[in-house]
């Protein structure tokens, strides 16, 4: 193995736990708190839950392995990860990993400026001093203001780069160190509130008792779907992450872990959310502006409603930030390792870069609102809409096929059993990994391809 001697050495987790939450970080972002409960609400509750956490197990899991063994074992950024390990078009996989990093958060950054705009929104009293038919404009209004949304864009990009120029230690563990704690904490409050409101009951059932007729092969291509992108799979952030991880620590263990950390935040986001919906007489499947318009009435509404709404969207930032973090150190990790640039300069200069491929996203409602780029989609969701459904799942699909039938069995092997990890768990990841995972993501593209 070469080491990169010829300039600063690579930065590495100062503990398990510093990993465990810097990566809980990185795959608890939007989807959870943003995406989950709405399309939990959209595909009927219980059955479309319990197939989710089926795909956590057979998919998310032995794929986050995967990625992290393939850093750890090359100690390289996705493109110089996979150029060392097989080279030639392999590389690709990398490259595709990069690119998604890149675009997803030059979005991601603009709807995490609106958590913060509801952020501000609520600290400031707008939001419980409205009617409650005046919330959605409210919504509205911060589409329509593009200059009011590259200000909140920049802002949260701005706190992105000061985190990640920090470095691995003093940035991204730290971060995830004192956040995590913090969120985990949010949300407990938020769910125990909940379950004590009048629509606690109705909302424990509807994620929990599953009505196996509302679990249609749409549905399940969904839940599919929606288990690789909440993990943050195939971006390539969780093998940057792992490539920073000491060689004792047990990668089926920390994977496991935070695969479970990640569902029941998903789960607890549900048990926080759909009570104060139920208590209300809200329809559960109010699609993406769940969060953005239909809580906000009901923060309006309800006894202490202004403090909930500062601890949700704070939440919400949280949870931005901390996937945010890791979209942007994957772009940062290829300009250190491959082109041996400084980390100051990697992550401004791709910041700048970020940010600026965001404006559009910013102005899609706005200025830009009549340019369409995928079908009749306007810029933000036509950029969302390509890589969620195609890079991801792209670069998931090659990677379980690299691992499971490209990476010598003995480097797997080898990094699966390092530290403290039952032996006996390798040949089942082996046979997910070659024959179950693949087959199922295959079924996701397909789909999303239209060809079914």
């Amino acid at each position: 193995m070469h080491h990169n001697a010829d300039h600063t050495p690579r930065g590495r987790w100062s503990s398990r736990l510093g990993f465990i939450m810097a990566a809980a970080g990185s795959a608890i972002g939007l989807g959870n708190i943003w995406k989950f409960p709405y399309v939990t609400g959209m595909h009927g509750g219980g059955a479309f839950v319990l197939f989710y956490i089926f795909c956590i197990i057979m998919i998310g899991l032995p794929l986050m392995i995967a990625e992290m063994m393939l850093g750890r074992h090359t100690r390289k950024d996705p493109v110089g990860a996979f150029s060392r390990l097989r080279g030639g078009p392999w590389t690709g996989i990398g490259w595709l990993a990069v690119g998604a990093a890149f675009l997803i958060l030059s979005y991601y950054a603009v709807i995490a400026g609106w958590a913060v705009d509801y952020l501000w929104l609520s600290l400031s009293g707008k939001i419980s001093q409205q009617q409650a038919h005046q919330v959605p404009q409210l919504f509205g209004d911060l589409l329509t203001n593009g200059l009011g949304q590259l200000f909140w864009q920049a802002l949260f990009m701005g706190m992105t780069i000061l985190i990640v120029i920090a470095g691995v230690k003093n940035g991204l563990e730290r971060a995830g160190k004192i956040i995590m704690p913090v969120f985990f904490c949010i949300l407990l409050l938020l769910a125990i509130f909940g379950l004590f409101s009048p629509g606690g009951l109705q909302a424990v059932r509807f994620l929990f008792t599953p009505d196996w007729s509302k679990l249609t092969p749409p549905v399940m291509l969904e839940a599919l779907g929606h288990a690789f992108f909440t993990l943050s799979l195939g971006m390539g952030a969780i093998l940057t992450y792992g490539s920073y991880a000491d060689d004792r620590t047990s990668i089926p263990t920390m994977a496991a872990t935070i695969s479970t950390m990640d569902t029941l935040v998903a789960l607890l986001a549900g048990l926080a959310i759909f009570p104060i919906v139920f208590s209300y007489n809200m329809a559960p499947a109010a699609g993406p502006g769940l969060v953005f318009k239909t809580l906000p009435i009901l923060f309006s509404r309800m006894p202490g409603g202004s403090v909930i709404a500062i601890l949700f969207f704070l939440l919400l930032v949280i949870a931005a930030l901390t996937s945010a973090i890791s979209l942007l150190e994957v772009v940062v990790a290829y300009f250190c390792d491959e082109r041996g640039w400084s980390r100051t300069k990697a992550t401004l200069l791709m910041g700048l870069a970020v940010f600026l491929l965001g404006v559009p996203s910013a102005l899609s409602n706005d200025l830009l609102k009549d340019w369409h780029l995928i079908g009749d989609r306007n810029f933000l969701d036509s950029v969302d809409f390509l890589a969620t459904n195609y890079l991801l799942p792209l670069g998931g699909l090659l990677t379980v096929i690299f691992t499971g039938w490209f990476l010598s069995g003995t480097v797997a092997q080898s990094e699966f059993e390092a530290g403290e990890t039952g032996k006996r768990f390798f040949p089942l990841w082996r046979f997910l990994i070659r024959y179950v995972s693949p087959v199922l993501v295959l079924l996701v593209l397909l789909y999303k391809a239209g060809l079914f």
